[in-house]
């Protein structure tokens, strides 16, 4: 059986590789060394965190990063090419020398994934203008058990991730979330959430709350405050009324793009992850600097948002992040249409303005009020 060697129609085909689908195919002289690069970024972004978990430390910035978000680090090191991409398996008939090294991780086995028969040309005989077939295994997210399993949650991440980036940013918290965390701890005789010194003390990490407003609209921050700091809270914010209350302006929505990233799982491709846990990993560390815990042990300077000057660095940074994140944050509804649209039946999406996401970001403005 021949085929002609023709000019790849799609991302990634080359050397007659037929494209089940019209989904792009990756052969693995081209996929293996983007999974191992996904592999060695990964590494060298929790390089602090393995450091410390090695030496039998625990680490009161990153360690959240691996609690707060549960994930293994061999899942953050393996890579995806997302949905709608073909992976020719080295394993399976290979055409080249190369390819005939099986792969370290079996990705038939792994969950929601599909293996089926393609035929490539000899990459042996490339130079020739017609090729020997040959038929190897191939790989691919299958959608719809993907989808029968995590639709909703696919529906969900869509829904709230677009009404948040069709908000503006909102700034004026000044982290103070994490002092209302720790607020009147120690006359309630509690332990404090973090087994570091306070920098200001308990009186003067409790004065600090009381001499400021408190606008924290992320649930999930919201529901470790002290009992005595909730009710100092000018909003009160629920798990029902997320969608309608994240804005790109908040640390803790932006960190949780890396949830999100999991949740999605294999949808999603390795490299948004990683640039998602890059940008979990800044925040956090942003995040402590501003927190009434003292930091310095970790090289880091306070952030100190008990100053005009401290709380002005605290927006510089926030902004940065809002930038950062809504860039993101378009990147992961495209992956969830990308998934939804493949799917028979799904439902249409709803067109309200708080779930309608623009092409492009936009650019994140300032507003005074509420924000977490």
């Amino acid at each position: 059986m021949t085929a002609t060697l023709d000019s790849p129609t799609v991302p990634g085909a080359r050397d007659g590789v037929a494209s089940p689908a019209g989904a792009a195919a990756l052969r693995p002289e081209q996929w293996r060394p983007l999974a191992d690069a996904h592999a060695e970024r990964a590494d060298a972004l929790t390089a602090v965190w393995r450091e410390a978990r090695a030496a039998g430390r625990k680490h009161a910035i990153e360690d959240f990063l691996f609690t707060y978000y549960p994930t293994r680090l061999t899942h953050l090191r393996r890579w995806h090419p997302g949905a709608g991409v073909t992976l020719l398996l080295p394993d399976g008939g290979g055409a080249t020398a190369e390819d005939t090294t099986p792969d370290p991780e079996d990705r038939r086995t792994w969950r929601w994934h599909a293996t089926t028969r393609s035929e490539a040309g000899d990459a042996r005989t490339r130079d020739t203008v017609t090729l020997d077939t040959v038929t190897l295994d191939t790989v691919t997210l299958d959608l719809d058990a993907y989808l029968a399993d995590r639709g909703d949650t696919v529906r969900y991440v869509r829904e709230l991730l677009s009404a948040t980036a069709s908000r503006p940013g909102t700034f004026g918290c000044f982290g103070l979330h994490e002092w209302a965390m720790v607020y009147r701890d120690r006359e309630a005789g509690r332990d404090q959430r973090h087994p570091l010194p306070l920098r200001l003390g308990h009186a003067g990490t409790d004065s600090v709350v009381e001499a400021n407003p408190v606008r924290c609209s992320h649930f999930d921050a919201f529901r470790f405050f002290t009992p005595e700091a909730t009710g100092r809270n000018q909003l009160q914010p629920t798990r029902a009324a997320q969608v309608g209350m994240e804005q790109p302006g908040c640390l803790h929505a932006n960190m949780d793009l890396y949830k999100w990233c999991l949740k999605l799982g294999p949808a999603v491709p390795g490299d948004l992850v990683l640039d998602a846990f890059e940008l979990a990993r800044d925040i956090r560390w942003t995040d402590m600097a501003a927190s009434p815990y003292d930091v310095s042990a970790y090289g880091v300077d306070a952030v100190e948002i008990e100053t005009p000057q401290g709380k002005a660095e605290y927006v510089r940074r926030q902004r940065e992040y809002a930038q950062r994140s809504n860039a993101l944050r378009y990147r992961l509804i495209e992956v969830c249409d990308a998934v939804l649209g493949t799917a028979p039946g799904v439902p249409p999406r709803t067109t309200s303005a708080a779930t309608t996401s623009a092409t492009q970001p936009s650019t994140v403005t300032v507003q005074n009020g509420t924000g977490s």
